[in-house]
């Protein structure tokens, strides 16, 4: 069914959908630095993403073994521009994610330089390796700035005073 669909158009397609899920990604960042945060809220984003491996049981999917190094090696360096920029503060008793002015601009970089690498590579990787290859790049980056997130959450828990 797929098959009689030329690749252009898989790329044009999954362009479009990354440009609506990164300016989905700026807008739930902004409004959760309207609220209070808590482990619930950076546990769940890997946690949910992590369902988007049940592509690997299909074969269009899957990578070798180097592809998955680099495209692991690219977003665990990704995520060190995201965890530097993540910072919590206290409000009262509550811990807010500090809204960042250079989230928004790494998150567009971010998002510009999965469509060039998105339109070099898809003349020499078959679409499906490659939107593998973005999920385990993706994946690598949240992972980790999750983790720092969660690191610096409880860190900073532990410094406000019990309420009376």
């Amino acid at each position: 069914m797929f098959s009689n669909i030329p690749s252009q158009y898989y790329v044009i397609g999954s362009t479009i959908m990354a440009i609506v899920m990164g300016s989905f990604v700026m807008v739930l960042r902004m409004r959760a630095s309207k609220k209070p945060t808590n482990e619930k809220k950076i546990i769940i984003p890997p946690i949910a993403m992590s369902s988007g491996a049940v592509m690997f049981l299909f074969e269009q999917f899957r990578v070798s073994p180097m592809e998955i190094l680099e495209a692991s090696a690219v977003g665990i360096l990704f995520s060190t521009i995201l965890i530097a920029t993540s910072k919590f503060e206290v409000k009262g008793q509550e811990i807010y994610l500090k809204r960042s002015k250079a989230f928004a601009f790494i998150l567009i970089g971010l998002l510009i330089f999965r469509i060039i690498a998105k339109m070099i590579l898809s003349s020499s990787i078959d679409v499906g390796e490659l939107a593998g290859m973005f999920w385990i790049l993706a994946f690598a980056m949240l992972v980790p700035w999750r983790i720092a997130m969660l690191i610096q959450f409880k860190r900073i828990k532990k410094t406000i005073p019990l309420k009376d």
